[in-house]
């Protein structure tokens, strides 16, 4: 199963649409996240303290966890998440937060070190950006040190058209070269 975290909210989303090309090449069940659509909830003390009751006694079927047991199900994760002002969209940020959750997605092991309790063992990382993106850490970097260290994820890859809203940059080519890409990772 491939967990489609959709962090785009433009109709005409170009991220959007070089995650849906990817997602058609990856021939499995798709259940979309629309973070868009998503209510958080405000970490403050109230939801802090439920939390932790929650965890203290394994209570892991609390709806509050669902998108943690869907992340942790998942086979093959997809995030699309446009890179805006130096970053990935707040929710995408939101999102990582309520799957963070010890007895889901990982568990710190004697050692202090955390261990993956993730089925996922490839994720894909989407993005656009209007200019040209000048570290990755900013965005992609921060789900990839998630990845790597609390999930487990192997095997991730990064795709991105960069330079889209640069005055007379080919827009549509780019966004080819970009797919042209992905159709290069399945053959």
């Amino acid at each position: 199963m491939i967990l489609f975290v959709n962090a785009c909210v433009r109709k005409d989303s170009r991220t959007k649409r070089l995650a849906e090309h990817l997602i058609s090449k990856l021939n499995d069940e798709v259940t979309e996240v629309r973070l868009k659509d998503m209510i958080f909830p405000v970490a403050d003390e109230d939801f802090l303290n439920k939390r932790d009751k929650l965890l203290r006694n394994k209570s892991f079927s609390d709806p509050m966890f669902k998108q943690a047991a869907d992340f942790s199900k998942a086979d093959t994760i997809v995030i699309a998440a446009p890179f805006w002002d130096l970053s990935f969209p707040s929710v995408l940020k939101q999102y990582l937060e309520q799957i963070n959750v010890v007895g889901i997605t990982f568990y710190y092991g004697e050692d202090g070190v955390p261990v993956s309790m993730c089925r996922a063992d490839r994720l894909y990382y989407v993005t656009t950006s209007g200019g040209p993106i000048y570290d990755d850490s900013y965005g992609y970097g921060y789900v990839d040190a998630l990845s790597d260290a609390f999930y487990g994820i192997k095997n991730r890859t990064l795709i991105k058209a960069e330079g889209l809203d640069i005055y007379g940059a080919d827009v549509e080519k780019i966004l080819q070269d970009a797919e042209d890409e992905i159709d290069n990772l399945f053959r």
